[in-house]
Order: C-alpha cells, then structure tokens, then sequence
C-alpha cells in the first residue's frame, strides 16, 4: 500500500499519514465490534439483573459467579444446549447430503423436468416459513409429532438456496473430469462418489457450519412445535428468562456465553475447510 522511497527506505509524509488514519479507523471498528462481546461478559460476572453497567470491565466489588451458577443448577440450560447441538449436528449432516445429491443431479444429470424442477424450488423457497407454520403445526399434531423428532423432520427440508449454490460450483467443475472417470469404467455415483464429492468438500463444510449456527438461531418454528421444557432449543429457552415485567439479564448473559462454546469448537475444527471453501465458492475453477 504505501510506496517507499529508493534511497532512505522510509515513508514520505503523507504516506504515514495515511498509514495511521487506516489504522485509526481499523482500531475504531474493532472497538466497535467488540463492544457488545464486551458489555454480554461483564453483565455475566456482576451481581444483580442490571444489563447496564457503568464499565466495561467487570467491578471488582461486584464480581461474581454466582449467574453461571444458578444458570447450571437451576435451570434447563444443560439440556437445551445439548438439544441444540445435536439437533444442529443432525439437521446439518442431513441437509449436507440431501443437498449434494440434489445438487449433482441437477448439475450433471440429464431427465424431465430438471431445469423447471429447481425454478420451482427457489420459487417455493421464497414464501417466508412462518406462512406455513400453521399447517405445519396442524399435521405433526395430528401425528403426534409436536417434538424434537417433528422439528427435526421440518428443518431437514433441504434449502434451494443450497442446491442452487452447490449446483452452481459442480457446473464450474470441468467436465473432463467426469468423462474420464467415465472412461476407467466408473458410473455415475462412483463419479459423484470419487470425484465431485472430493472437490466440493471445502463447500459442503461452508454449509453444514451455516446450517449449524442457524440452528442455534432457531426460534419461530420451534417456538410453534415445541411445547415441553424438555424438548426446547437454546433461542427458545433464552426467552424464558424474560417475563412481562422483568429479565434475568445476569443469567441471560451467562447463557450467551457459554452457548458460543460450542460454535468456537466448531469453527476452529473447520476454519481451514470454510475459509477454502468460501474461496472456491467466490472463483470458479
């Protein structure tokens, strides 16, 4: 960014002028990013239900623990937390497979219907969920399926924003490719199998992440399905601490928290997968 002169090696005037109002702003927008991690970790070491505080360091004289406690001990934190992370899991390796077979037979191969059939799913794809809640509602009810199990079945539903995306980087994918596996003897699956899947793995990682973190996210479909303590999703339960005339704002804060555990693994298992799959995805090739 900034030129240097040939004799001296330094910076002109104006050049390190520049190089520290970039730094200036960059600093300012960290700041600015920070400021709610900040202000969600100090709220979960105070006493009191107070969400303000005067600091954003915690008070020494009002430190305590005691919010991570109660949290723990007398609330359905744990097992909404363990239902969020296995849901997640679950919703995200099954929509990753629905997903990249769809995907690769839309890209590759050839029958009735194919470019009208994902037209219609992005069409379909478009009508907000809540406008189908309630018929969504009324059948699992009917089959007495108002639980985790139902939820499941609905967030399964594979996303055509997906297809249409995976699609998009397998038709990228040379073509050569295929006709050479074709060539050694392979069908169609041992070519998706052995060849595609390989290459669109950094991809489907980007996915099964989103999917993942969205259902940590998840509040109106579980909120219209889900009815037993038991059976809450983390979004969910977090509402539970906010009645109509007050909010455990010490306890909330500590939920926050430790519910970003399980996304800091998570990303730091698959930053080298999602950062080369984000490349791919932005350069065809």
């Amino acid at each position: 960014m900034a030129r240097r002169k040939a004799s001296g090696g330094k910076l002109r005037r104006f050049e390190l002028i520049e190089v520290w109002i970039t730094r200036l702003i960059i600093w300012a927008l960290i700041i600015v990013t920070f400021f709610p991690i900040l202000s969600i970790i100090t709220a979960s070491l105070q006493t009191g239900d107070v969400f303000y505080a005067g600091s954003l360091l915690p008070d020494p004289s009002r430190f305590t623990l005691n919010n991570y406690k109660l949290l723990l001990t007398t609330t359905k934190f744990p097992i909404w937390i363990r239902n969020t992370i296995w849901m997640g899991a679950l919703v995200g390796v099954l929509q990753v497979a629905i997903t990249v077979l769809s995907s690769y037979a839309f890209s590759r191969l050839r029958f009735p219907g194919r470019t009208n059939g994902i037209r219609a799913l992005l069409l379909l794809q478009m009508m907000p969920n809540y406008v189908s809640i309630a018929a969504i509602q009324y059948v699992l009810f009917k089959l007495n399926m108002g639980n985790l199990w139902g939820l499941l079945l609905v967030l399964t539903g594979a996303s055509a924003y997906n297809i249409w995306l995976i699609k998009g980087y397998m038709d990228g994918l040379p073509k050569e490719l295929d006709e050479a596996a074709r060539v050694d003897g392979c069908t169609d699956w041992q070519v998706f199998y052995k060849v595609i899947l390989p290459l669109a793995r950094p991809m489907l990682a980007v996915m099964f992440l989103m999917t993942f973190v969205g259902i940590f996210n998840e509040y109106i479909m579980s909120r219209a399905l889900l009815k037993s303590p038991n059976d809450m999703l983390l979004a969910q339960g977090l509402q539970t601490f906010s009645t109509q005339y007050s909010t455990k704002w010490g306890q909330f804060a500590a939920a926050t928290v430790l519910s970003c555990v399980p996304l800091a693994i998570i990303w730091g298992f698959s930053q080298k997968y999602v950062e080369s799959g984000l490349t791919r995805g932005a350069v065809k090739g």
